[in-house]
This record gives C-alpha cells, sequence and structure tokens, in this order.
C-alpha cells in the first residue's frame, strides 16, 4: 500500500482492527483507547468524534492535541522496518501506534507500553 493511500484511510477504519487485535489477546478496548490518548493527547470524547467522524490518517496525527514527547523511546521494528528510522513524519506516527497496540496484544504491561 503506498503511502499517500494509507494515509488517506480513516482512523475509523483502523481503529476496529486496533481494537479486535488487542481483544483477540485478551485485552480492551478502553486499554486501546488509554494508549491512543497516551500517544496523541486526545480526550476520550475527541477521542470518539475522530473515530466516528471518518478523519483520514494523517489528520488525525496532524491535529492530534499533544503527541507524547516520550513516544521517542517506542523503538523496534514494525511491518519490518526499524520505527527509529522511518523518516517521514506521519509514517513515523502511524507506526508509533501500531507498535504500541503489538506490545498490548502480547501483554506487555500498561507501565512499561506507556514508558512509565
Amino acid at each position: 500500500m503506498s503511502k499517500h493511500r494509507l494515509y488517506t484511510m480513516s482512523f475509523g477504519s483502523v481503529y476496529p482492527l486496533y481494537v479486535a487485535k488487542a481483544e483477540r489477546k485478551g485485552r480492551t478496548k478502553a486499554e486501546v483507547d488509554q494508549v491512543i490518548r497516551w500517544l496523541t493527547g486526545y480526550d476520550q470524547a475527541t477521542l470518539e468524534a475522530r473515530i466516528s467522524d471518518k478523519t483520514d490518517l494523517e489528520t488525525f496525527f496532524a491535529d492530534a492535541p499533544a503527541m507524547n514527547p516520550a513516544r521517542v523511546k517506542i523503538t523496534g521494528k514494525i511491518c519490518g522496518v526499524q520505527i527509529e528510522e522511518i523518516e517521514e513524519d506521519t509514517m513515523r506516527e502511524i507506526r508509533y501506534l501500531d507498535k504500541l497496540v503489538d506490545e498490548l496484544a502480547k501483554g506487555r504491561p500498561m507501565a512499561k507500553i506507556l514508558r512509565s
């Protein structure tokens, strides 16, 4: 999938995939929401609005109220790519979120996922 096509996908279309991945491994929608809020600074009401209003991924991250500065501590590979080597900002933010959901699904403790 090209970068442009990925960026124009709505956040609301990928969000259920994140929730399903977490729930298959015994985690909850509330935990998925918690990691998204930690990463982006969205409050729950605004997060839910972005899910339902078809905001595209690029806008979802560009409009995030407060991207967490601790997100740079998220390292490792996602989709075969080293996160810290991703130069394009939006793609790196998307992969940060992918990695957080992966860690959640793998049973990592929330305190470690949130780098606290």
